[in-house]
């Protein structure tokens, strides 16, 4: 029988595991500023259903997590308006560490340090399997995206931009 690699828990894979929900671990090779294209090569899937987790910020400095298609960009006017806000920008590295307990290139949705609002591209609810950020850089975790609401306080939007 093969070994199977240990990977450590993260504050993630515990929210998920106490919830009993089923998920498959993806490691890979992590590199700076690869984002989700190396991610998607490095696990031989489409970079669609490589889904990104952003922490961004609203004009009061709200933080707001935005779940995307890993080859889309979030039109951050269409998320204020269809979230009611004036404004939406990217948090700065610092601050999204802060607010998620996570290090960019690494944030998962789940087991975040400070409870969030989070924003799902519809289209991510329609596919058979997503693979999210596991909560560490070079990790994602497979898993069924019609869980998200389960777990996440989502509100569905439509703010996705071709790449």
């Amino acid at each position: 029988m093969a070994k199977r690699e240990h990977i450590s828990e993260t504050p993630a894979t515990q929210l998920l595991r106490r919830r009993a929900i089923a998920f498959s671990e993806h490691p890979y090779d992590y590199e700076e500023h690869g984002g989700t294209t190396v991610s998607a090569r490095e696990l031989g899937v489409d970079e669609h259903h490589v889904i990104k987790t952003l922490v961004m910020q609203d004009e009061a400095a709200k933080p707001l997590i935005i779940l995307m298609h890993g080859d889309r960009k979030v039109s951050t006017r269409n998320l204020a308006r269809q979230i009611g806000c004036k404004s939406v920008e990217p948090c700065k590295p610092e601050a999204a560490n802060r607010h998620s307990g996570y290090l960019i290139g690494g944030t998962s949705p789940f087991g975040t340090k400070k409870a969030m609002p989070v924003y799902v591209e519809r289209s991510i609810l329609a596919l058979d399997r997503i693979y999210i950020n596991g909560g560490r850089r070079g990790y994602l975790i497979g898993i069924d995206p019609k869980i998200l609401g389960s777990l996440l306080p989502v509100v569905t939007v439509n703010c996705a931009l071709e790449e």
